[in-house]
């Protein structure tokens, strides 16, 4: 049995996705979001930390890195053969901070499959047109201010470019979503459904 995990950057689509992928297919949604935060509020010895203590001052990129290389090995415990119930089935685990070569150096894809998807293909500027445009309440970023909310985008689509070419190094599958994003899902959870069986 395999799980799938849906990487990328934040705003880019993977709750959505991994939601509708878990409804589709019966499979346990599992968000990393929740457990970083419970590393971060618990543990911040740890270094799972996405700037309000240790990491306070660095980069976004900088705490990234530092994230993607210590939730890697956790990842490949938590998905280990050995400590998974497999009659609880497939998860799709939905994360922001794991990058394709932490993926591929602690050897993920005995357990996991990945697709990244990202919003690389546009500037910070027509992102943070989209991302404006189609903000909700329920989005992290609806009560930023604009100056924050160009920031924000300009890290994310600088960090969309790093991901992209070490998914590219590695062969790993990548999607830009910034655009015409149901299309995309349409053909993920098209692909998925013909491959279903590599996950059972």
């Amino acid at each position: 049995m395999k799980h799938l995990i849906v990487a990328g950057v934040p705003r880019s689509g993977k709750s959505t996705l991994s939601r509708r992928i878990a409804k589709e297919f019966g499979w346990q949604h599992v968000c990393m979001d929740a457990v970083i935060a419970g590393f971060e509020q618990c543990f911040p010895e740890t270094g799972v930390d996405t700037g309000i203590s240790v990491n306070k001052g660095k980069s976004s990129l900088e705490i990234l890195r530092i994230i993607s290389g210590k939730i890697a090995p956790f990842l490949r415990a938590m998905t280990s053969e050995e400590e998974y119930d497999h009659k609880n089935g497939p998860m799709v685990i939905d994360m922001y901070q794991l990058l394709p070569e932490d993926y591929v150096r602690c050897g993920l894809s005995s357990t996991c499959r990945i697709l990244y998807l990202l919003t690389g293909d546009v500037t910070p500027e027509e992102r943070f047109a989209i991302q404006k445009k189609f903000d909700t309440p329920e989005d992290y970023t609806y009560d930023l201010s604009d100056e924050e909310r160009m920031e924000g985008c300009e890290y994310l689509v600088e960090q969309s470019r790093l991901i992209r070419g070490q998914c590219e190094a590695h062969g790993l599958p990548v999607y830009e979503t910034a655009r015409e994003r149901e299309q995309v899902f349409q053909g993920i959870l098209a692909r998925l459904k013909e491959k279903k069986e590599e996950f059972l």
